[in-house]
């Protein structure tokens, strides 16, 4: 689906804004670029948040710095396209990176990252993530214990937190209460959902086992007023997103 389609339909279901991952987005060619704003703008709906998947855990300290320079990138690319938050996750969990040397590296590079998102006025986000497409290997933080000591590590580093309501559940840890340690720094939510507890196996918003109702009331015993982002991964179409929205909204509004 092209960009300007999916902008489209997002504005036909009265969604506020979209979200777009850095895998949709073909170059950084001026005239692209403009032409996917523009048919983003067209639609009457911002760009609210980019996702991308620096890998800051590699064992090669070369490799590494490219993943920063990767970085530095899609921080312009989103300040091009009007974003307001790029979503930025810890990396894989190669075999050959030492768990404590690899938390010292991202909390180190994301630092690094933030004068660069400061000046672009894009705002860098966290996440508890497990694997994307774009990955060998799951996410280097999916483990709890590991993505709470980065998120304590960056807490006066002006980087905050998108939480996502899946992945912890698919670690097999209790998601209401990694947010309860967390809320403090959460600014957006990914709303996914799991077929099961300890692994990834997206379903339709609702029909998993993701306690929406106790993350949500939670969220709003705290004053949670950020964006709401839908991952609608359960490949059943335009009808799978509908659903989603109507889920979404009914249970906020019920928290």
């Amino acid at each position: 689906m092209e960009i300007g389609a999916w902008a489209r339909m997002a504005a036909e279901f009265r969604l506020d804004a979209i979200d777009l991952s850095v895998m949709c987005l073909k170059n950084h060619a001026p005239a692209y670029l403009r032409q996917v704003r523009e048919d983003i703008e067209s639609a009457g709906l911002p760009l609210v948040m980019v996702t991308t998947y620096p890998d800051f855990t590699h064992p090669d300290p070369i490799q590494r710095e490219r993943e920063l320079e990767y970085l530095r990138r899609d921080i312009a690319l989103s300040s091009e396209l009007g974003a307001t938050y790029l979503r930025i996750v810890a990396g894989q969990a190669h075999p050959d990176t030492p768990v404590e040397e690899g938390i010292a590296w991202v909390i180190e590079n994301f630092k690094r990252a933030t004068p660069v998102a400061d000046r672009f006025k894009v705002r860098l986000v966290y996440e508890n993530h497990s694997k994307p497409g774009a990955w060998d290997y799951v996410d280097f933080s999916h483990p709890t214990e590991i993505f709470l000591e980065i998120a304590e590590g960056i807490k006066e580093a002006g980087i905050g937190i998108n939480f996502d309501t899946a992945n912890t559940l698919a670690y097999g840890d209790d998601p209401v209460a990694v947010l309860r340690t967390v809320i403090g720094q959460v600014e957006t939510i990914h709303a996914a959902d799991t077929a099961k507890r300890g692994k990834l196996e997206p379903v339709l918003l609702g029909e998993g086992v993701v306690p929406f109702a106790e993350l949500f009331s939670l969220l709003k015993q705290n004053g949670f007023d950020g964006w709401i982002c839908i991952e609608e991964a359960s490949n059943t179409g335009r009808e799978g997103i509908r659903k989603a929205v109507e889920f979404v909204r009914k249970t906020w509004s019920e928290a």
